[in-house]
């Protein structure tokens, strides 16, 4: 009877670990960027142009000030923008079937790879509304493909290329601001 015991409190222990150690590593993955220490050879900041590059267009107006993410329903289209005003990226965007109200929205969450609302596999989301229950996000669809969801599902990703949801990955931390302008 020991035996039993001890390898029931022995499996209870390596399950515990496991979790905690997965949610220490969730947690590291979602440190806001300034919290976090520089890495040595690090990847860019998302708010950097490239260099010699053209500088990305200007944001709508209207569009708030100070570091932010600007989504525009309209054009389909995201801006980063850094602290000094400057755009550090500018792309296009797959809508869901849910669209935000426009507004001024903070991410609320994030996950580095799970399934779609549309059943597709999706990395670097970035949750930031919710509608009726569904939430509102930008993510990238692992196999690169964009949303082709029924006319009944109710989506709420907006998709990205995987470079640009790795961009966003990087700038959009938790408490980031976004604006969705009409």
């Amino acid at each position: 009877m020991a035996g039993t015991s001890s390898a029931v409190v022995a499996g209870l222990t390596a399950a515990a670990l496991a979790t905690v150690g997965l949610l220490g590593h969730q947690a590291s993955v979602n440190v806001p960027a300034e919290l976090r220490r520089p890495s040595a050879g690090g990847a860019p900041a998302a708010s950097e142009a490239p260099p010699g590059g053209p500088r990305p267009a200007a944001p709508p107006d209207r569009s708030g000030r100070g570091v932010r993410v600007v989504y525009s329903l309209g054009d389909d289209r995201v801006w980063l923008v850094g602290g000094d005003g400057g755009v550090g990226r500018t792309f296009g965007v797959s809508p869901g079937t849910v669209d935000p109200a426009p507004g001024t929205y903070r991410v609320t969450s994030r996950s580095k790879r799970v399934t779609g609302s549309d059943g597709v596999p999706v990395e670097h989301v970035v949750r930031f509304a919710s509608v009726g229950g569904t939430a509102i996000g930008f993510s990238a669809a692992v196999d690169g493909s964009a949303p082709a969801p029924g006319p009944k599902a109710r989506t709420g990703g907006v998709r990205e290329t995987r470079a640009d949801g790795a961009a966003m990955w990087r700038f959009a931390t938790i408490g980031r601001t976004v604006v969705v302008v009409p």
